[in-house]
């Protein structure tokens, strides 16, 4: 299944893709929650499938305007440095564990609305294109070999990042210099709206092989990254495994895996986004999250 939340009446909705059309869940079965995550945590997805083909509370999905899959997450785990080629074009060494920072959640938009350049920060805004998971139920200390049953599907986010505090961490030469230097890089990811999310939710069914995953982003048209999950250092099973040890995951929790090689920052010349751009991530079975870049 294909799950979708839009917005009907000034709020978000809980909705599943038959064809081109958005069937309503909450609208044809109201003792069903009215959101994604409250489907999740009730453990509902059977009941949901049920109302495939459902003739009634249609709308064309190609009108809908879309609200984030998720849109209050109690966590959203950002993986970093989890791309060899990233890493290579980024010069930094394969790490022996994973990497992760917490995404602010407030930061959390759709797909179709716009990303806005800081008025502080504008000039050095990049992509990160990432396939992530969606945790469908409570885990806590889960082995890898299990760790795909606490899966509910797949979406994608799109790591935006303020890069002005970059190079610093390179120059900071150890120490307290060196933590603040990274605090600085991990705050230029949590500005209002840098975090796009959708513009679905594919249930795990629909990609049986979270390894071999194509995605691809594109600015204005052009590719920029172009990469396949089976590149990834840490695979889904490992990074469950790894953060459960210390997170516990609720239904409704987001684990970004990591962004590709060919993030601007890594380029020569340089490339960022400015304003009157368009960002788009695809990833197979997913679909495409798109975003207008503009001014705040």
């Amino acid at each position: 299944m294909h799950l979708v939340s839009f917005i009907k009446d000034k709020q978000a909705r809980a909705g599943v893709l038959d064809g081109g059309d958005i069937i309503d869940i909450n609208a044809c079965d109201r003792s069903l929650p009215s959101t994604l995550k409250g489907i999740l945590e009730a453990n509902a997805l059977a009941r949901v499938r049920k109302l495939l083909k459902s003739k009634k509370h249609r709308m064309p999905f190609r009108r809908a305007r879309l609200a984030p899959p998720i849109a209050n997450p109690g966590l959203v785990l950002s993986v970093g440095m989890n791309y060899h080629e990233h890493l290579k074009e980024m010069k930094t060494p394969v790490p022996e564990k994973p990497a992760a920072f917490t995404k602010s959640v407030a930061s959390i938009i759709a797909s179709g609305e716009p990303i806005l350049l800081p008025k502080a920060y504008p000039d050095m805004v990049d992509w990160e294109g990432e396939f992530t998971v969606v945790i469908g139920r409570a885990c806590h200390r889960v082995t890898a070999d299990k760790a795909l049953d606490y899966v509910a599907g797949y979406t994608i986010v799109n790591d935006v990042s303020a890069r002005n505090w970059v190079a610093p961490i390179f120059s900071a030469g150890g120490g307290m210099a060196s933590i603040h230097a990274w605090e600085h890089n991990l705050l230029g990811k949590m500005l209002p709206t840098f975090c796009p999310m959708g513009p679905v939710i594919a249930t795990k069914d629909e990609v049986p092989d979270p390894d071999d995953v194509k995605i691809v982003t594109r600015l204005n048209g052009q590719v920029m990254q172009d990469a396949n999950t089976d590149d990834l250092v840490f695979g889904i099973p490992k990074l469950i495994e790894y953060y459960s040890q210390f997170y516990r995951f609720r239904p409704g929790d987001c684990i970004t895996t990591g962004s590709p090689s060919g993030v601007g920052y890594g380029r020569n010349p340089k490339v960022f986004m400015k304003a009157g751009d368009t960002v788009q991530v695809e990833v197979d079975r997913i679909g495409v999250l798109t975003n207008r870049i503009e001014n705040e």
